[in-house]
């Protein structure tokens, strides 16, 4: 099956590129509500699916016994923009866990966050892990590890007690069967299992409301919920879609990115998950599918409408700061109907 155009890039008034891609949303009893292209097929969630991989930072006892606050529960689920708040709660994190920057293996890049790359870069100083967006997660894999009892050099092999549990876990929430054979390797070093698009929507309506969830697990993804929508700052950062939709909506919509096209959702008043994959992996596309999603399934207000159409339609500037164009959802993203307001 080939993928519709999902998002077209106007430059002036002629489309000057596209974006095919793929969208399932699910309620949480596995029945389609909306499927676009092909939702069979696998795709790896990369970092999507970190909040699912924090369940198990929750679950395990960790978080508890560390004492984690909201901040840095938020900070496990994140792709971070590496600005300086992010860094200091990923030290605190490490610290509680007896640990420092040292013991993480993700790997350093420069911030996402331009302005903190500059400035990182005027000190003379190199990034480091923490610098890395994914230096939450890593700290959280970290936690589990102590926590576990276990060997936190190789808290990143496949066969070891974390991985092991983050597997199954997702295993469990999305109904997906994981084989070796769907297992890459993430831009972090960590595991990444593929999975069909259908499933990891799924995936995410049970995550936001809880049902068909043990009632530990159901405990624990709300627990994150909560920290995500709380302090959404920290799970991307300034500038980011993921902070900006979660700062519009509050508790109406978890939004979470991943690498390569990839971004999920979960709406816990109406009981469905989301999950979209751009084919070209292009990021500006798939935030613009996704806000387009969230302006289709959500009730908001005329205000909110307002706000979220920067989001739906973003304009495109040139190095001068001119007007040079804008991105646009196609037809296929939208029901025919305005916005319903609250």
């Amino acid at each position: 099956m080939q993928n519709p155009v999902l998002v077209e890039v106007l430059r002036g008034g002629v489309v000057e590129s596209h974006h095919s891609g793929a969208v399932a949303v699910v309620d949480a009893d596995g029945r389609l509500a909306l499927t676009i292209g092909d939702v069979e097929r696998s795709v790896y969630p990369r970092s999507a699916v970190k909040a699912l991989q924090a369940l198990v930072l929750v679950e395990s006892g960790a978080a508890d016994r560390y004492g984690l606050t909201d901040e840095e529960l938020a900070l496990a689920c994140s792709s971070h923009n590496g600005e300086p708040d992010h860094i200091v709660t990923a030290q605190r994190m490490l610290a509680r866990a007896g640990l420092d920057a040292a013991a993480l293996r993700c790997g350093a890049h420069p911030p996402i966050h331009h302005p903190s790359a500059m400035t990182l870069a005027r000190t003379g100083a190199a990034p480091s892990a923490l610098h890395n967006n994914c230096s939450g997660k890593h700290s959280g894999f970290l936690c589990v590890a102590c926590a576990l009892g276990g060997e936190s050099r190789t808290y990143l092999e496949p066969d070891q007690p974390v991985q092991r549990e983050v597997r199954a876990t997702i295993e469990s929430v999305s109904s997906a069967s994981l084989p070796e054979s769907c297992r890459g390797i993430d831009g972090c070093s960590a595991p990444t299992w593929a999975m069909p698009l259908r499933k990891l929507a799924f995936a995410f309506a049970r995550f936001g409301t809880g049902h068909g969830l043990a009632p530990m697990r159901a405990k624990a993804a709300a627990r994150l919920r909560t920290a995500c929508l709380a302090h959404p700052w920290h799970v991307a950062g300034t500038g980011r879609l993921c902070t900006d939709i979660m700062r519009l909506f509050g508790a109406r919509v978890f939004v979470k990115t991943g690498a390569e096209g990839v971004y999920c959702a979960a709406f816990p008043d109406s009981g469905l998950g989301l999950a979209v994959k751009c084919d070209d992996g292009a990021g500006r596309a798939a935030e613009v599918i996704m806000a387009a999603l969230v302006a289709r399934f959500l009730e908001m207000a005329g205000n909110e409408q307002a706000a979220l159409e920067r989001l739906v339609r973003p304009t495109l500037y040139n190095w001068n700061g001119f007007v040079v164009g804008a991105l646009r959802p196609t037809e296929k993203l939208s029901d025919g109907r305005a916005p319903r307001e609250r």
